[in-house]
């Protein structure tokens, strides 16, 4: 069963383009990943998806029930954590888990556990709050009920590492007890981690899909070299995987790697001395716009676009009301 279906959806704000002839699945138990650069659309799907935005054509169906803009049954079998979080100032999280509670019949049977995993203190109004802490109120709110599906746009935004581990152990548990997650990440590591597919989406369009493992194998990374000697650029440009290999000074390289060939690259450097050695991955913006190039263009060729809106956000279950924006 498809807990998760859409068929050409479309959404346009006038003549701005929002997606546009969007398909895809996600069957129960899985965990899908959704990537794309800022204004690709991401957030447009997810409101869609979930009822708060009326698409323009296409259709969507959620839980096996067609979207609809009051469907409030399917919306309770929902946990959404949203990618900009809006919450009530003057009020703590205590009204809020009551607040939200009220909607869903009762307080949620992981409440208490997910108030002391990600030690939060409920008694503090949200004007109090750091940035993370608020991200672990709306956490706590999307995930609270255990719901059938969670639709996460960047849920750990803001977080300190411990507390993102934190939430990733959380949410393997949620997949290994069957629940199905629809993430929006920009962070790899998050997305090789938990999902096990990923739909990446450009200027409101579906370009590809993959299985994780095969994204990862795409991975690039950014190597810069000091050795104590001078060393050119054809010491590493032969290497299989490596290019891009540029000389900084007579002692200094730099280059670009894809794929599992690190181990290759970091042995062909130690044959000599090194004084400073940096590896870094790039984004996953990088990564799909490098590897989905010819798509792409493709794509903008033939439609005559390749403009990009600007992201936005959304609200938590009793958060204020959103403005629709255009993203």
């Amino acid at each position: 069963m498809d807990v998760i279906s859409t068929c050409n959806l479309t959404k346009f704000y006038g003549n701005t383009r929002g997606i546009e002839g969007l398909s895809l699945s996600v069957s129960a138990g899985a965990v899908y990943g959704f990537l794309g650069p800022n204004g690709s659309g991401k957030t447009t799907t997810i409101r869609c998806l979930l009822g708060m935005l009326k698409p323009t054509s296409g259709d969507a169906t959620v839980l096996g029930r067609r979207v609809t803009l009051h469907d409030s049954d399917v919306r309770r079998r929902i946990g959404y954590v949203p990618g900009e979080v809006r919450l009530y100032e003057r009020e703590t999280g205590h009204w809020h888990l009551d607040y939200v509670a009220g909607f869903r019949g009762g307080r949620g049977a992981l409440t208490d556990q997910l108030l002391e995993r990600l030690a939060f203190d409920p008694t503090r109004k949200v004007k109090e709050l750091s940035k993370g802490n608020k991200q672990k109120l709306a956490l706590i709110l999307g995930m609270a009920h255990d719901p059938e599906l969670l639709i996460l746009d960047e849920p750990t935004s803001g977080l300190d590492p411990l507390n993102q581990e934190e939430v990733h152990r959380v949410l393997e548990e949620r997949i290994a007890a069957g629940r199905t997650v629809f993430l929006s990440s920009h962070m790899l590591s998050e997305v090789e981690r938990v999902c096990g597919r990923v739909g990446i989406v450009r200027s409101g369009r579906l370009v590809a899909e993959e299985n994780v493992r095969d994204l990862l194998g795409r991975r690039l990374r950014h190597v810069a070299v000091t050795f104590a000697e001078p060393t050119s650029p054809s010491f590493l440009a032969d290497l299989p995987g490596v290019d891009g290999v540029v000389a900084h000074n007579e002692f200094s390289l730099a280059a670009r790697t894809r794929g599992d060939v690190v181990d290759r690259v970091v042995k062909r450097m130690a044959e000599r001395s090194i004084v400073d050695l940096t590896i870094q991955p790039a984004g996953l913006e990088e990564v799909f716009l490098e590897f989905y190039r010819e798509e792409v263009l493709t794509a903008d060729v033939g439609d005559g676009t390749g403009g990009v809106a600007v992201a936005g956000g959304g609200g938590v279950g009793g958060s204020p009301p959103a403005r629709e924006e255009r993203t």
